[in-house]
């Protein structure tokens, strides 16, 4: 595909992540691993519904700035390049359902999913990554007991994080961990969700085994 499609591809993403609320001004952080080894990340300060081709930034993997001006979070997606090869896109958003769950639940270890097949089909597990000061390096530091076997995490205190071997597959793990967290608040209401039997449970993870490792 080239440059100029995937960088098309990559400005829907954005406002298409705006539009579900799921951004908000200069708010998270979109980047595309290019053939030519390259990385291309949205710049800081640049508010996603009015992202231009021309405001990327280009980089490489030991994080040499090519040109632009990149997201002061270019550390973090490229700890996930340098360790998941099959990585060719990361997407760092704030949905804001999954945030307050993580300030409403810091000592979790994932996002329950027992009660949700969806969740253990289309994602696995939701792991929850302790909190780390955004744009810095321990951000990267933070998510490497979780890479490359998690394509969908929740940042605590901070955001969702999604890579995918296509930019699709990790905006749609974006949307997918908001729908989760919506659904277990409102379950809440309901007196919380009830997880399913563990028999039921182990095979719903059997079959997410022989789907792969794909958020779907």
């Amino acid at each position: 595909m080239r440059l100029e499609s995937l960088l098309d591809e990559a400005l829907e993403a954005c406002r298409s992540l705006h539009a579900q609320g799921l951004l908000a001004a200069a708010d998270g952080n979109v980047s595309l691993r290019l053939e030519d080894g390259r990385v291309a990340i949205t710049p800081r300060g640049v508010a996603k519904a009015t992202l231009r081709r021309e405001d990327f930034a280009f980089l490489d993997l030991d994080g040499t700035i090519f040109s632009g001006h990149p997201s002061s979070e270019r550390l973090m997606h490229l700890a996930v390049y340098r360790t998941c090869p099959e990585a060719k896109a990361v997407v760092h958003a704030h949905p804001v359902t999954a945030i307050a769950w993580s300030l409403a639940h810091p000592d979790a270890d994932e996002l329950p999913s027992d009660a949700l097949p969806e969740v253990i089909l289309a994602a696995g597990r939701i792991p929850l990554v302790p909190m780390a000061t955004p744009g810095t390096e321990a951000m990267g530091t933070k998510l490497a007991p979780y890479l490359p076997a998690h394509r969908l995490m929740i940042l605590a205190r901070h955001g969702g994080l999604a890579w995918g071997e296509s930019l699709r597959e990790a905006a749609g793990g974006i949307e997918r961990l908001e729908q989760v967290a919506k659904i277990l608040l409102a379950a809440e209401g309901f007196g919380g969700a009830k997880s399913l039997p563990e028999s039921e449970v182990n095979t719903l993870r059997a079959l997410r085994a022989k789907l792969g490792p794909r958020l779907i």
